[in-house]
């Protein structure tokens, strides 16, 4: 059973990324704040929901909550400021699109720079925890799946529509015959050492 807030009843807003781990594509974050008297049976954290579930959610949650923001930071950016950063970057970025100011924030996960001067605590797993943070999750990988889909078309033989970037075989088979794209990250080993690309 998710929780409906953390340490504030009113006005804590709830912040995850999408994308981490993946050799392609941006990584995303979102940051929402639910109103109090929100509900829903579907949600949980998104890696536990099915496509189809996340597709549900995400319209309903952009709808009832008092705000919401996405942002995708790009390979460029992640490649000159590390994956770390870059994701702490992103939730910023989706905290700064808030049309209301939050007075606390939870944070999925065990690193986080400050922002602002709204005080703030990282929660391991809290995508399973806490209402906020889970529908944050979901807006965050379901915005990143439209982007990953949208660039498949452009590059269909990684098949991202299907991997999102992620390391399968598939996709590493991939960039062993087509070499690495734009929207790769050239700051991660897309191949084991004994098949490195030259850039």
């Amino acid at each position: 059973m998710l929780l409906p807030y953390h340490h504030l009843k009113n006005l804590e807003a709830g912040t995850d990324e999408a994308g981490r781990g993946c050799l392609a594509g941006p990584v995303t974050a979102a940051a929402l704040i639910l109103p109090d008297t929100f509900k829903n049976a579907l949600l949980n954290d998104s890696k536990q929901l099915s496509h189809t579930k996340r597709e549900i959610l995400r319209p309903l949650i952009e709808t009832e909550a008092l705000c919401y923001g996405v942002v995708h930071v790009y390979p460029k950016e992640i490649d000159q400021i590390n994956i770390l950063n870059a994701s702490i970057l992103a939730m910023h970025r989706s905290l700064e699109k808030l049309d209301v100011s939050p007075r606390f924030i939870i944070v999925d996960g065990n690193r986080f720079k400050p922002f602002l001067n709204i005080p703030h605590e990282c929660i391991i797993k809290g995508d399973g925890k806490y209402m906020s943070i889970a529908a944050a999750s979901v807006l965050a990988k379901t915005h990143r799946d439209a982007y990953m889909e949208k660039i498949h078309e452009e590059f269909p033989m990684y098949n991202w529509k299907k991997n999102k970037g992620y390391p399968t075989k598939e996709h590493r088979a991939a960039i062993k015959k087509y070499g690495a794209t734009k929207y790769h990250r050239k700051s991660f080993r897309l191949l084991p050492e004994q098949l490195e690309l030259n850039f």
